[in-house]
């Protein structure tokens, strides 16, 4: 700036500078215009046609579109309103009935009589002729029934029998002699009291002595008594008695 002590005495200062206001820049959206504007939607609007004829072209999107259209198109379309009743008719004027006449009542005629007629008994039946019905036989005499049969020996195993005394075994001489041995096996039945009452060979040693000497040394021995709910019994058992040199 020029100092004012150097400006001649008639000369005016000079005005101050006044800044400059530039005008604020149009908005974006004025740039394009109306026109513009226009020309924009219509390209999206064009571009999202050209997507979906491009969708429909595809069959499972077709499908799924030809499905959905019909419910939407039902939805949106409302049922129409029930058609209204018609309106009743007006009551039909009331009718007026003739009262109905009470019945007379007549008494019946009285019958005439029918002349009686006459009826024939019928005849007696005649009595059947006797018949001769021959008498019954007696019945036969009731039959006893038979006793039962005596119940046999309890059967025991060999070893539940008990030896009061053993039998004394004598070998055979001339089976000693001939190298004969063997046991046998005897079927021996004892009496209530522990006494023998049978013997028989229930298995043969194979040598005819041998078993002889069997049968005669088990009359030797003697039992004690077999008991059987508290009461002694007759028993039978097998008794092997063995002759070896």
């Amino acid at each position: 700036m020029i100092p004012a002590s150097s400006l001649p005495a008639d000369t005016a200062p000079p005005a101050p500078l006044r800044p400059v206001v530039l005008p604020p820049p149009p908005a974006r959206g004025d740039e394009l215009g109306a026109v513009g504007r226009r020309a924009l939607v219509g390209g999206v609007l064009a571009a999202h046609l050209v997507g979906a004829w491009a969708l429909m072209q595809v069959d499972a999107v077709r499908s799924a579109v030809a499905q959905a259209v019909p419910v939407l198109m039902v939805d949106m379309i409302a049922p129409p309103e029930p058609a209204k009743p018609p309106p009743p008719p007006p009551p039909a004027p009331p009718q007026r009935v003739a009262p109905t006449p009470a019945p007379v009542i007549a008494a019946a005629p009285s019958p005439t009589p029918a002349p009686a007629a006459f009826v024939a008994p019928p005849p007696e039946p005649t009595p059947p002729a006797p018949v001769n019905v021959a008498p019954a036989p007696p019945a036969p005499p009731a039959v006893a029934p038979a006793p039962p049969a005596p119940a046999g020996p309890r059967q025991i195993a060999p070893s539940a029998v008990r030896y009061v005394k053993l039998p004394e075994l004598n070998f055979p001489a001339l089976a000693k002699r001939a190298r004969e041995s063997g046991t046998v096996v005897l079927r021996i039945t004892v009496d209530a009291e522990g006494r023998l009452k049978a013997a028989t060979v229930q298995r043969s040693s194979g040598f005819a002595s041998i078993d002889q000497a069997a049968l005669s040394d088990i009359r030797s021995a003697r039992f004690a008594p077999y008991m059987e709910d508290g009461k002694p019994v007759e028993w039978q058992t097998l008794a092997p008695l063995a002759y070896e040199l």
